[in-house]
Parts: C-alpha cells; sequence; structure tokens
C-alpha cells in the first residue's frame, strides 16, 4: 500500500509541536500509520514550508445562514441582530449555492469536522455527500409555555430527516437554541429526550439575557414585543440565565456557545453541575454582533474544556477556526499558539464525541491534514 510520508517547518500532533525533525507517515486513506524522525522515514518525504496540523473542527456553524453573508450590518448588538435575522433568512435567496459555497471554504481552509445548527433541512442535500463530518444540531426554540410540545414535535420531525442520512459522517440531537427563546416547559422536553446527545445552546451573549434573567427587564422584552410574543408566563428567576437553565441537562454533555457575559461565579456553578461540559468561543462573531470578546483569561484560569466555532456567515466574514485562532491571538497574546490548536482540533473532536478519528495524529485516525503557513491555513489531505 502507498504511503504518504509529510514533513514541515514544525508538528502538532493534536496536543503538542513535536519540532522539525518529524515525519507525519499516513497510507493513502489519509489514515495515520505513525510519526517517525527524520532519519527513519526513508525516501518520498515531502517537506512542505508551514507547520502541519490535524484538520480544524469548527464546534459552532450555521451553515443554513451561509446565503446572509453580509447582509446584517456589524456591531448592532444581539437583540437587533437575532431581529434581522428573522426577517431575512427567507428572503426568497436559494440556499443551496450558498450552503454548497461555504462549505466547499470550510474544506479548503482545513476544517474537517462541523458541530452545525440547524432549524430547518436545508443543508440535508450537502450533508448526503459527507465530504465533511457534521454532527446536526436541531434547533429547538418557543418562548411561551404553550406551544411547548407544537415546537417540539417539529423539531423532532426535523431531527428525524437529518438521522435518515446514512452512512459514518453525520449523527445529529436536538437542542434548545438560547434561555431567551426557549421556555420552560421547551426545556423540560428536550431534557428528557432520550439517546440525545451532545447538547448545545447559545450561552450569556449578550447583557440583555441576563437583565431578562435577573429582572425582566432589557432589550429583549422590546424584542419580544417587535414579534408580538407574549411574555406575560416568563417570571424571571432572579438570577443569571445559566443558573436557570443548566440544572435541567444533568447527566449529558453540553456546548455552552459564545459566553461573552459569562462571570467567574457562572462558571464556578456551571463546575458544580453532574455534566460534561465544553465552552466554546466564536469571537469574530462576537466582535460582528456585540463588539466585545469573552473574558477567554477567566476560563482558562478556571481549567475549562475550550473548543472554537465560527458561527455563521450572518456574522462573519468567513468560517475559518484558524481565523478565529488569529483572533484571540491578536487580543490575548499571552495564549500561546499550541493551546489555541488544541482548542481547534483535539477539544473540539472531544467535545463532538468524534476523537477517535478527528482532532489528532495518533496512529488509526484520519483527522485531514492542514498547512499554517504566512498566516493562511489550507488543506493538504
Amino acid at each position: 500500500m502507498k504511503q504518504i510520508k509529510l514533513k514541515g517547518k514544525d508538528l502538532f500532533d493534536g496536543s503538542h509541536f513535536l519540532g522539525p525533525g518529524k515525519v507525519l507517515i499516513m497510507d493513502e486513506n489519509g489514515v495515520v500509520t505513525g510519526i517517525v524522525a527524520e532519519n527513519a522515514a526513508g525516501e518520498d518525504v515531502r517537506e512542505l514550508d508551514g507547520i502541519l496540523c490535524p484538520g480544524f473542527i469548527n464546534a459552532h456553524c450555521h451553515l443554513e445562514l451561509s446565503h446572509m453573508k453580509g447582509a446584517i450590518p456589524e456591531k448592532t448588538g444581539l437583540p437587533s441582530f437575532l431581529t434581522r435575522v428573522m426577517e431575512g433568512r427567507n428572503n426568497g435567496h436559494d440556499q443551496t449555492d450558498a450552503i454548497a459555497a461555504a462549505e466547499e471554504a470550510m474544506w479548503e481552509s482545513g476544517i474537517a469536522a462541523v458541530g452545525d445548527i440547524c432549524n430547518s433541512p436545508a443543508t440535508i442535500p450537502q450533508k448526503r455527500h459527507q465530504r465533511l463530518y457534521y454532527h446536526t444540531f436541531v434547533e429547538c426554540m418557543g418562548f411561551v409555555d404553550h406551544a411547548a410540545p407544537t415546537r417540539y414535535n417539529y423539531s423532532l420531525e426535523v431531527l428525524q430527516a437529518f438521522r435518515e442520512i446514512s452512512g459514518p459522517g453525520h449523527s445529529a440531537s436536538i437542542v434548545p437554541h438560547a434561555p431567551y427563546s426557549v421556555s420552560k416547559t421547551l426545556f423540560g422536553l428536550l431534557a428528557q429526550t432520550p439517546h440525545n446527545t451532545p447538547l448545545t445552546i447559545h450561552n450569556q451573549e449578550c447583557q440583555a439575557e441576563n437583565e431578562l434573567y435577573n429582572s425582566k427587564t432589557g432589550d429583549f422584552l422590546r424584542f419580544f414585543s417587535h414579534f408580538g410574543m407574549d411574555t406575560s408566563g416568563f417570571q424571571a428567576p432572579g438570577v443569571n440565565s445559566l443558573e436557570a437553565y443548566l440544572p435541567y441537562f444533568s447527566h449529558n454533555k453540553i456546548l455552552l456557545v459564545h459566553n461573552t457575559y459569562t462571570s467567574a461565579s457562572d462558571i464556578r456553578f456551571a463546575q458544580q453541575q453532574p455534566l460534561e461540559i465544553w465552552w466554546c468561543f466564536c469571537p469574530q462573531a462576537n466582535l460582528y454582533i456585540e463588539d466585545r470578546l469573552p473574558d477567554i483569561p477567566l476560563f482558562r484560569e478556571a481549567g475549562c474544556n475550550i473548543a472554537l466555532g465560527t458561527d455563521s456567515l450572518a456574522s462573519n466574514h468567513q468560517l475559518s477556526v484558524w481565523e478565529e485562532i488569529k483572533t484571540i491571538r491578536a487580543h490575548y497574546p499571552e495564549i500561546p499558539l499550541e493551546e489555541l490548536l488544541q482548542w481547534g482540533t483535539t477539544n473540539g473532536a472531544r467535545a463532538l464525541g468524534i476523537e477517535s478519528r478527528y482532532g489528532s495524529f495518533r496512529e488509526g485516525t484520519q483527522p485531514g491534514v492542514v498547512l499554517i503557513n504566512n498566516e493562511e491555513s489550507k488543506r493538504i489531505i
């Protein structure tokens, strides 16, 4: 069987930099068979100018919003952004070509697997190709309690459609959208769904979310009024949103996404819960919408599990995990590149439960290979 032998300026194996003297060896299908010293690699070693890295894991994306690229102004704040998404997502544009183009760009930038948020079956045709691995998070929402069964049953139908995609390159679960868009009854239904992991939720992306839960004040009241939503049944519990909803999901795995306004006390509360928690950052989307980043050093100091995502082309200029890493490096230069690459590879794979194949160059994995060079990333295999 033909072997593929690659040597870069350095080799990152998913956990550590191994130095410039190592050669990555794979079979013709891209399955890793070993990493050896250069003098033991034999002939036909392909030398590349850059860092070799496993394929990136985009732990949070909205592929179905790809047709909205450039449609929403930057830095409007989340309630205004959401209003424009809800009013413009069905604007008559053909989603098919935009979805295909967005996936192609993710592929070229070195993304190997995606945690993808879906509200409809729009991405099913593209996902059937299984070019990238997808875990589809079918997003369920509805802030009015009496509508919860209807909303839940609709999302179950969408979930079933995604679960009918056959093959090893896809899995799916049903998940809550965000604390400001899911009622107590709907949270309860989602929490009781069997065989449903991992979960994810948009968490504390704006200050208005915590204001809603602490005192039933803030910009979300205007958002609800704009869409004629009845909020009379919602009683503010007097705590931040995370403390109110997280106990629903004990004994599961959950990705908390954005975390832009998450505090040290929120993190401590989360760490006391009996479930596996991953904190996913999408820094470019945070800057696009709220013009603010999460306090990432706070999460590092607390020893949190961290992964990375891109959010959607409605809130980002590109879908590239490497560009997210560059953004973090620009704002927090003290964070080592090795650690950031861990977040974008091994950690993302563990968060999605696909570490046996993706996220590292361990023997037997098939993660894809990215070359990082001149501040760019591109797929090699």
